[in-house]
Protein backbone atom coordinates (compact mmCIF):
# COMPACT_ATOMS: atom_id res chain seq x y z
CA UNK A 1 0.00 0.00 0.00
CA UNK A 2 0.76 3.59 -0.37
CA UNK A 3 1.70 4.32 3.49
CA UNK A 4 4.09 1.66 3.31
CA UNK A 5 5.68 2.17 0.11
CA UNK A 6 6.07 5.92 2.00
CA UNK A 7 7.82 4.32 5.41
CA UNK A 8 10.03 1.63 3.40
CA UNK A 9 11.05 4.79 1.55
CA UNK A 10 11.88 6.60 4.66
CA UNK A 11 14.16 4.04 6.28
CA UNK A 12 15.47 3.08 3.36
CA UNK A 13 16.99 6.78 2.82
CA UNK A 14 18.22 6.52 6.45
CA UNK A 15 19.94 2.83 5.35
CA UNK A 16 21.86 4.19 2.51
CA UNK A 17 24.53 2.84 0.80
CA UNK A 18 26.65 5.30 2.38
CA UNK A 19 26.24 4.38 6.49
CA UNK A 20 26.41 0.88 5.57
CA UNK A 21 30.27 1.61 3.73
CA UNK A 22 31.14 3.71 6.65
CA UNK A 23 29.96 0.96 8.76
CA UNK A 24 32.11 -1.75 6.99
CA UNK A 25 35.09 0.71 6.51
CA UNK A 26 35.30 0.94 10.50
CA UNK A 27 34.96 -2.74 10.72
CA UNK A 28 38.18 -3.80 8.34
CA UNK A 29 40.26 -0.61 10.11
CA UNK A 30 39.73 -2.60 13.52
CA UNK A 31 39.95 -5.76 11.84
CA UNK A 32 43.57 -3.97 10.77
CA UNK A 33 44.00 -2.88 14.45
CA UNK A 34 43.60 -6.26 16.40
CA UNK A 35 46.22 -7.38 13.36
CA UNK A 36 48.75 -4.92 14.04
CA UNK A 37 48.35 -5.57 17.92
CA UNK A 38 48.47 -9.33 17.68
CA UNK A 39 51.87 -8.65 15.72
CA UNK A 40 53.17 -6.13 18.46
CA UNK A 41 52.79 -9.09 21.20
CA UNK A 42 54.65 -11.72 18.82
CA UNK A 43 57.43 -9.09 18.21
CA UNK A 44 57.60 -8.75 22.06
CA UNK A 45 57.73 -12.53 22.63
CA UNK A 46 60.18 -12.86 20.09
CA UNK A 47 62.28 -9.65 21.87
CA UNK A 48 62.47 -11.93 24.94
CA UNK A 49 64.68 -14.04 23.20
CA UNK A 50 67.23 -11.99 22.06
CA UNK A 51 70.05 -11.02 23.86
CA UNK A 52 69.80 -8.03 25.80
CA UNK A 53 71.46 -4.67 24.73
CA UNK A 54 70.16 -1.04 24.09
CA UNK A 55 68.42 -1.59 21.29
CA UNK A 56 66.37 -4.45 22.64
CA UNK A 57 65.85 -1.81 25.74
CA UNK A 58 64.48 0.61 23.29
CA UNK A 59 62.95 -1.63 20.81
CA UNK A 60 60.93 -2.47 23.72
CA UNK A 61 59.93 0.67 24.84
CA UNK A 62 58.78 1.35 21.10
CA UNK A 63 56.58 -1.90 20.97
CA UNK A 64 54.95 -1.17 24.54
CA UNK A 65 54.30 2.41 22.87
CA UNK A 66 52.89 1.17 19.54
CA UNK A 67 50.24 -1.44 21.45
CA UNK A 68 48.81 1.33 23.87
CA UNK A 69 48.83 3.28 20.36
CA UNK A 70 47.14 0.65 18.18
CA UNK A 71 44.35 0.51 21.61
CA UNK A 72 44.29 3.90 21.45
CA UNK A 73 43.24 4.11 17.99
CA UNK A 74 41.22 1.31 18.32
CA UNK A 75 38.96 2.56 21.07
CA UNK A 76 38.71 5.51 19.00
CA UNK A 77 37.17 4.04 16.18
CA UNK A 78 34.67 1.46 18.48
CA UNK A 79 33.28 5.36 19.83
CA UNK A 80 33.04 6.63 16.34
CA UNK A 81 31.18 3.50 15.33
CA UNK A 82 28.55 3.59 18.35
CA UNK A 83 28.44 7.45 17.58
CA UNK A 84 27.44 5.54 13.94
CA UNK A 85 25.08 3.98 15.47
CA UNK A 86 23.66 6.53 17.37
CA UNK A 87 22.86 8.29 14.34
CA UNK A 88 21.70 6.09 12.39
CA UNK A 89 19.05 5.25 15.23
CA UNK A 90 18.32 8.84 15.41
CA UNK A 91 17.34 9.13 12.02
CA UNK A 92 15.44 5.94 11.94
CA UNK A 93 13.37 7.55 15.04
CA UNK A 94 12.81 10.54 12.54
CA UNK A 95 11.71 8.21 10.12
CA UNK A 96 9.34 6.48 11.88
CA UNK A 97 7.93 9.39 13.24
CA UNK A 98 7.39 11.40 9.73
CA UNK A 99 5.58 8.17 8.77
CA UNK A 100 3.09 8.06 11.70
CA UNK A 101 2.52 12.19 11.59
CA UNK A 102 1.43 11.47 7.57
CA UNK A 103 -0.85 8.37 8.31
CA UNK A 104 -2.22 10.36 11.45
CA UNK A 105 -2.65 13.69 8.86
CA UNK A 106 -4.49 11.02 6.17
CA UNK A 107 -6.62 9.73 9.22
CA UNK A 108 -7.59 13.26 9.86
CA UNK A 109 -8.61 14.00 6.51
CA UNK A 110 -10.60 10.88 6.37
CA UNK A 111 -12.36 11.49 9.51
CA UNK A 112 -13.24 15.29 7.78
CA UNK A 113 -14.76 13.59 4.85
CA UNK A 114 -16.99 11.17 6.84
CA UNK A 115 -18.18 13.71 8.97
CA UNK A 116 -19.31 15.97 6.38
CA UNK A 117 -21.31 12.95 4.10
CA UNK A 118 -22.96 11.66 7.18
CA UNK A 119 -24.05 8.48 8.50
CA UNK A 120 -25.78 7.87 4.99
CA UNK A 121 -23.38 8.85 2.76
CA UNK A 122 -25.16 11.67 1.52
CA UNK A 123 -27.01 8.99 -0.87
CA UNK A 124 -30.58 10.26 0.76
CA UNK A 125 -33.27 7.27 0.37
CA UNK A 126 -33.67 4.92 -2.54
CA UNK A 127 -36.22 5.57 -5.09
CA UNK A 128 -35.88 3.41 -7.85
CA UNK A 129 -33.43 0.35 -8.80
CA UNK A 130 -30.72 3.00 -10.21
CA UNK A 131 -30.16 4.48 -7.38
CA UNK A 132 -30.27 1.19 -5.06
CA UNK A 133 -27.82 -0.30 -7.36
CA UNK A 134 -25.66 3.63 -6.88
CA UNK A 135 -26.23 3.03 -2.89
CA UNK A 136 -24.59 -0.57 -2.95
CA UNK A 137 -21.29 0.78 -4.66
CA UNK A 138 -21.01 3.44 -2.84
CA UNK A 139 -22.09 1.40 0.17
CA UNK A 140 -18.98 -0.75 -0.69
CA UNK A 141 -16.98 1.87 -1.19
CA UNK A 142 -17.36 3.92 2.41
CA UNK A 143 -16.68 0.01 3.95
CA UNK A 144 -12.77 0.33 1.68
CA UNK A 145 -12.54 3.47 3.17
CA UNK A 146 -13.40 2.25 6.58
CA UNK A 147 -11.42 -0.75 6.32
CA UNK A 148 -8.39 1.07 4.67
CA UNK A 149 -8.37 3.62 7.91
CA UNK A 150 -8.33 0.40 10.56
CA UNK A 151 -5.53 -0.37 8.79
CA UNK A 152 -3.84 3.20 8.96
CA UNK A 153 -5.07 2.89 12.97
CA UNK A 154 -3.05 -0.89 13.24
CA UNK A 155 0.08 0.62 11.24
CA UNK A 156 0.37 3.36 13.35
CA UNK A 157 0.01 1.68 16.57
CA UNK A 158 2.75 -0.92 15.11
CA UNK A 159 5.02 2.24 14.28
CA UNK A 160 4.56 3.53 17.84
CA UNK A 161 5.95 0.04 19.51
CA UNK A 162 8.93 0.52 16.67
CA UNK A 163 9.44 3.72 18.20
CA UNK A 164 9.42 2.77 21.65
CA UNK A 165 12.02 -0.18 20.72
CA UNK A 166 14.13 2.03 18.88
CA UNK A 167 14.33 4.35 21.97
CA UNK A 168 15.09 1.58 24.07
CA UNK A 169 18.01 0.55 21.68
CA UNK A 170 19.53 4.44 21.78
CA UNK A 171 19.46 4.19 25.17
CA UNK A 172 22.03 1.03 25.53
CA UNK A 173 23.95 2.27 22.81
CA UNK A 174 24.13 5.75 24.56
CA UNK A 175 25.08 3.91 27.51
CA UNK A 176 28.03 2.59 25.86
CA UNK A 177 29.11 5.27 23.72
CA UNK A 178 29.99 6.71 27.04
CA UNK A 179 32.04 3.79 28.37
CA UNK A 180 33.79 4.03 25.19
CA UNK A 181 34.41 7.82 25.57
CA UNK A 182 35.98 7.29 29.10
CA UNK A 183 38.16 4.60 27.83
CA UNK A 184 39.20 5.96 24.65
CA UNK A 185 40.13 8.86 26.92
CA UNK A 186 42.11 6.80 29.37
CA UNK A 187 43.94 5.26 26.78
CA UNK A 188 45.15 8.70 25.23
CA UNK A 189 46.45 9.66 28.21
CA UNK A 190 48.02 6.14 28.76
CA UNK A 191 49.35 7.17 25.11
CA UNK A 192 50.94 10.47 25.96
CA UNK A 193 52.64 8.94 28.52
CA UNK A 194 53.96 6.31 27.02
CA UNK A 195 55.28 8.75 24.01
CA UNK A 196 56.79 10.69 26.63
CA UNK A 197 58.71 7.76 27.88
CA UNK A 198 59.74 6.73 24.82
CA UNK A 199 60.93 10.80 23.49
CA UNK A 200 63.09 10.77 27.05
CA UNK A 201 64.44 7.33 26.18
CA UNK A 202 65.62 9.12 23.03
CA UNK A 203 66.74 11.88 24.24
CA UNK A 204 68.72 10.22 27.02
CA UNK A 205 70.62 7.75 24.25
CA UNK A 206 71.59 11.42 22.52
CA UNK A 207 72.78 12.83 25.27
CA UNK A 208 74.97 9.75 26.40
CA UNK A 209 77.62 8.96 23.37
CA UNK A 210 78.73 5.66 25.07
CA UNK A 211 75.25 4.21 24.49
CA UNK A 212 75.03 5.84 21.45
CA UNK A 213 78.38 4.18 20.40
CA UNK A 214 77.00 0.72 21.72
CA UNK A 215 74.07 1.41 19.40
CA UNK A 216 76.13 1.69 16.71
CA UNK A 217 78.22 -1.10 17.46
CA UNK A 218 74.89 -3.37 18.11
CA UNK A 219 73.37 -2.25 14.13
CA UNK A 220 76.20 -3.16 12.79
CA UNK A 221 76.30 -6.89 14.67
CA UNK A 222 72.72 -6.75 13.59
CA UNK A 223 73.65 -5.91 9.71
CA UNK A 224 75.79 -8.80 9.86
CA UNK A 225 73.32 -11.29 11.34
CA UNK A 226 70.84 -10.12 8.22
CA UNK A 227 73.20 -10.39 5.78
CA UNK A 228 74.29 -14.58 6.91
CA UNK A 229 70.08 -15.02 7.18
CA UNK A 230 69.14 -13.12 3.96
CA UNK A 231 72.40 -15.43 2.34
CA UNK A 232 71.21 -18.81 3.56
CA UNK A 233 67.29 -18.00 3.08
CA UNK A 234 68.20 -17.13 -0.64
CA UNK A 235 71.56 -18.83 -1.59
CA UNK A 236 69.82 -22.46 -1.71
CA UNK A 237 68.00 -23.33 -5.23
CA UNK A 238 64.38 -23.23 -4.17
CA UNK A 239 62.01 -25.79 -4.82
CA UNK A 240 59.44 -23.68 -5.05
CA UNK A 241 61.05 -21.09 -7.04
CA UNK A 242 58.31 -18.56 -8.34
CA UNK A 243 58.25 -18.05 -12.42
CA UNK A 244 56.50 -14.77 -13.28
CA UNK A 245 54.91 -14.19 -16.59
CA UNK A 246 57.23 -11.52 -16.85
CA UNK A 247 61.01 -11.50 -16.28
CA UNK A 248 61.84 -9.48 -13.50
CA UNK A 249 64.80 -7.87 -15.63
CA UNK A 250 62.68 -6.87 -18.22
CA UNK A 251 61.55 -4.34 -15.57
CA UNK A 252 64.78 -2.69 -14.66
CA UNK A 253 64.15 1.21 -14.77
CA UNK A 254 60.64 0.92 -14.71
CA UNK A 255 59.70 -0.57 -11.44
CA UNK A 256 57.25 1.77 -9.04
CA UNK A 257 58.21 3.43 -5.82
CA UNK A 258 57.33 0.82 -3.04
CA UNK A 259 55.96 3.89 -1.10
CA UNK A 260 56.22 7.63 -1.86
CA UNK A 261 58.61 9.52 0.24
CA UNK A 262 62.44 10.89 0.42
CA UNK A 263 66.21 9.24 0.76
CA UNK A 264 66.62 9.25 3.93
CA UNK A 265 70.14 7.22 3.15
CA UNK A 266 71.09 5.59 -0.15
CA UNK A 267 73.08 2.40 -1.14
CA UNK A 268 75.95 1.57 -0.17
CA UNK A 269 79.59 2.46 2.08
CA UNK A 270 78.11 5.36 4.62
CA UNK A 271 80.59 7.07 6.95
CA UNK A 272 78.95 7.96 10.51
CA UNK A 273 79.27 11.86 10.88
CA UNK A 274 80.19 11.67 14.19
CA UNK A 275 81.86 8.40 15.36
CA UNK A 276 83.73 7.79 12.29
CA UNK A 277 82.66 4.48 11.86
CA UNK A 278 81.83 2.56 8.32
CA UNK A 279 78.36 0.81 7.44
CA UNK A 280 77.28 -0.13 3.96
CA UNK A 281 73.34 -0.25 3.37
CA UNK A 282 72.63 -3.03 1.02
CA UNK A 283 69.29 -1.11 0.01
CA UNK A 284 67.96 2.40 0.19
CA UNK A 285 66.47 3.77 3.73
CA UNK A 286 63.03 5.53 2.49
CA UNK A 287 61.46 8.54 4.47
CA UNK A 288 57.58 8.32 4.84
CA UNK A 289 54.83 8.94 7.55
CA UNK A 290 54.42 6.03 10.27
CA UNK A 291 51.97 4.25 8.88
CA UNK A 292 51.75 4.51 4.65
CA UNK A 293 50.77 1.75 2.51
CA UNK A 294 53.54 -0.08 1.01
CA UNK A 295 53.40 -1.86 -2.32
CA UNK A 296 55.13 -4.69 -4.08
CA UNK A 297 57.32 -3.20 -7.12
CA UNK A 298 56.84 -6.24 -8.83
CA UNK A 299 54.81 -9.65 -9.17
CA UNK A 300 56.29 -11.78 -6.75
CA UNK A 301 55.64 -14.92 -4.09
CA UNK A 302 56.33 -14.42 -0.42
CA UNK A 303 59.02 -16.40 1.04
CA UNK A 304 59.43 -14.50 4.44
CA UNK A 305 57.38 -12.22 6.21
CA UNK A 306 58.54 -12.22 9.98
CA UNK A 307 59.96 -10.43 12.20
CA UNK A 308 63.43 -9.95 12.44
CA UNK A 309 65.72 -8.48 15.23
CA UNK A 310 65.67 -4.39 15.26
CA UNK A 311 64.29 -4.42 11.50
CA UNK A 312 61.10 -5.14 12.82
CA UNK A 313 57.89 -7.30 10.16
CA UNK A 314 60.18 -8.06 6.91
CA UNK A 315 59.08 -9.00 3.54
CA UNK A 316 61.13 -11.08 1.45
CA UNK A 317 59.55 -11.38 -2.22
CA UNK A 318 60.64 -13.56 -4.85
CA UNK A 319 60.39 -12.71 -8.71
CA UNK A 320 61.78 -15.42 -10.53
CA UNK A 321 65.05 -16.25 -12.26
CA UNK A 322 67.00 -15.46 -9.07
CA UNK A 323 65.48 -12.19 -7.96
CA UNK A 324 64.37 -10.61 -4.57
CA UNK A 325 63.21 -7.42 -3.09
CA UNK A 326 63.02 -6.87 0.94
CA UNK A 327 60.99 -4.67 2.48
CA UNK A 328 62.29 -3.82 6.20
CA UNK A 329 61.42 -1.80 8.86
CA UNK A 330 57.27 -2.11 8.15
CA UNK A 331 55.04 -1.06 11.36
CA UNK A 332 52.81 -4.32 10.27
CA UNK A 333 52.86 -6.82 7.91
CA UNK A 334 49.77 -7.67 5.83
CA UNK A 335 50.85 -10.93 4.16
CA UNK A 336 51.73 -14.47 4.77
CA UNK A 337 54.68 -16.68 3.42
CA UNK A 338 53.43 -18.20 0.37
CA UNK A 339 50.94 -15.50 -0.77
CA UNK A 340 51.55 -14.04 -4.28
CA UNK A 341 51.34 -10.76 -4.96
CA UNK A 342 50.78 -8.63 -7.85
CA UNK A 343 52.83 -5.51 -8.80
CA UNK A 344 51.00 -2.68 -6.68
CA UNK A 345 49.57 -5.17 -4.26
CA UNK A 346 49.71 -3.72 -0.17
CA UNK A 347 52.14 -5.76 1.57
CA UNK A 348 52.58 -3.34 5.09
CA UNK A 349 53.35 -0.01 6.21
CA UNK A 350 55.89 1.93 6.86
CA UNK A 351 57.72 1.55 10.81
CA UNK A 352 59.71 3.48 12.94
CA UNK A 353 63.16 3.18 13.35
CA UNK A 354 65.77 5.21 15.86
CA UNK A 355 65.98 8.15 12.78
CA UNK A 356 62.06 8.64 12.73
CA UNK A 357 59.43 6.60 10.77
CA UNK A 358 61.39 4.42 7.69
CA UNK A 359 61.47 1.95 5.00
CA UNK A 360 64.25 -0.45 4.37
CA UNK A 361 64.14 -1.32 0.70
CA UNK A 362 66.19 -3.52 -1.15
CA UNK A 363 66.99 -5.60 -4.80
CA UNK A 364 68.73 -8.91 -4.85
CA UNK A 365 69.77 -10.80 -7.38
CA UNK A 366 70.35 -14.26 -5.06
CA UNK A 367 72.67 -12.87 -2.54
CA UNK A 368 74.17 -9.95 -4.23
CA UNK A 369 72.58 -6.39 -3.19
CA UNK A 370 72.03 -4.20 -6.03
CA UNK A 371 71.31 -0.68 -6.26
CA UNK A 372 67.28 -0.25 -6.18
CA UNK A 373 68.00 3.09 -7.58
CA UNK A 374 68.36 1.94 -10.89
CA UNK A 375 65.95 -0.57 -11.35
CA UNK A 376 63.08 2.04 -10.43
CA UNK A 377 61.47 4.26 -12.89
CA UNK A 378 61.04 7.38 -10.08
CA UNK A 379 64.80 7.47 -8.41
CA UNK A 380 64.57 8.10 -4.94
CA UNK A 381 66.48 11.75 -4.35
Amino acid sequence: MRFSRHLCLAVGIVLSAQPAQDSAHLRARLGEIQARLSQVDRQMDALKKRRKGILVELQGIALQTDRIRAQADGARLKRDQTQAQVEAVQSQKVGIQREIQRLQGDIRKQVRWMQAVGPWGGLGFMTNLKSFEQYLVQGRYLAWRRNRERLRLSRIQALHSDLHRQEGALQEILKRLVTEEQEAASLGGDLKFAEARLNGFLDGLRQDETRQKAIQAELAEEAIQLERMVTSLLAKPRSDAFAPPQAFTSLAGELPRPVEGSLAQSFGEHLHPKYRTRTTNSGLLIEAPAGTPVQAVAEGKVVFADFYQSYGPMVILDHGSGFYTLYTHLRVAHVNKGQVLRQGDILGTVGETLDGPRLGFEVRQQTQAQDPNRWLKQKYR
